[in-house]
């Protein structure tokens, strides 16, 4: 790998896993300073010498999404400004993807306009993981490349000895996804029914699929408050279901996410900072910095990183 040309950058959301992934391409982390002033104002400066470098900054778009998404762009016109040769964006997690179009009159398309910041702030290529929305790709006019977490996670799973396993897809939406893991895991596939009530409410219509006896893995992309997943697992153990774990690749965990629900243990990546306060027996953290490593190698060689894309059959 052109170490010599490659640089990596961290913004403040999650510079653990830009640790990670530096030890991983066995770099050192850029140095950047950021500050903020006592307006609340971002400043940025870059501590390197960038002209003509390929250069990445991480920043995951998650717990304090307006401020980090602004402090993402701002890194990104420092860097255009200092004459850097390449710019990509390494976001884990998108925020703003569950915006992706209109399904309501006078609402916006929020993720198309995170798309347009960052180009017109200078990014030549996007690096992110498990987006909610695939069609997001299609919003922006430069390269984006949309890793999966399910390999790592699969692999996990495997580790779990689950008995007589089947996958649960917790809503419609996610049955993709959820085929795939069944795929790759050698498991059969049963379907929660779910349906929206608002933004923090679902309830569950039927189960479609028969769990009775057998361990069951739910899957999903994100967990954000959880209230999907909860009523699964509740469906899931009603139906007699014996052991039930979740694997999600987005573990953002907002208030009690998982506390009330019926399931054992879940599986998480860590494309977001985890938070105080969790029951750390109840998860286990699964690392996506080498799969980030390996594509920004595959990037900076003009190598094809098609091998690391895993997509949902």
């Amino acid at each position: 790998m052109p170490q010599d040309k490659l640089m990596l950058f961290s913004g403040s959301s999650h510079r653990e896993l830009a640790q990670e992934i530096a030890h991983s391409l066995g770099i050192a982390l850029g140095n950047v300073l950021i500050e903020t002033f006592p307006d609340n104002e971002i400043g940025v400066q870059i501590l390197e010498n960038v002209r003509g470098r390929d250069v990445f900054v991480l920043q995951s778009i998650a717990r304090h999404p307006n401020l980090y998404l602004m402090e993402l762009l701002i890194i990104i016109d420092a860097l255009k400004r200092a004459s850097a040769r390449s710019i990509v964006a390494v976001i884990p997690y998108f925020g703003y993807a569950r915006q992706d179009r209109k399904d309501k009159g006078r609402v916006p398309i929020t993720a198309k306009l995170v798309a347009d910041l960052l180009e017109k702030a200078g990014a030549t290529r996007v690096l992110t993981m498990d987006l909610h929305a695939e069609q997001i790709q299609g919003f922006f006019d430069i390269p984006v490349d949309n890793l999966y977490a399910r390999p790592v996670l699969a692999e996990a799973v495997v580790a779990l000895g689950l008995k007589n396993c089947i996958v649960v897809s917790p809503d419609i939406g996610s049955i993709k996804l959820a085929r795939a893991f069944a795929d790759e895991i050698k498991a059969d596939l049963a379907i929660v029914d779910k349906r929206r009530v608002n933004a923090n409410q679902v309830e569950a219509n039927a189960l479609i699929g028969d769990v009775e006896g057998r361990d069951v893995l739910l899957v999903d992309d994100m967990c954000s408050t959880g209230g999907t997943l909860k009523i699964a697992s509740r469906v899931c153990k009603k139906a007699g279901a014996k052991r039930i774990c979740a694997a999600v690749t987005h573990g953002l965990l907002l208030g009690q996410a998982f506390e009330e629900s019926a399931i054992e243990k879940m599986l998480i990546s860590n494309t977001v900072p985890l938070i105080d306060g969790y029951d750390r027996h109840r998860l286990q953290i699964v690392s996506v910095a080498p799969l980030f490593a390996k594509a920004i190698d595959s990037i900076v060689s003009a190598k094809s990183i098609s091998s690391l894309f895993c997509p949902a059959h």
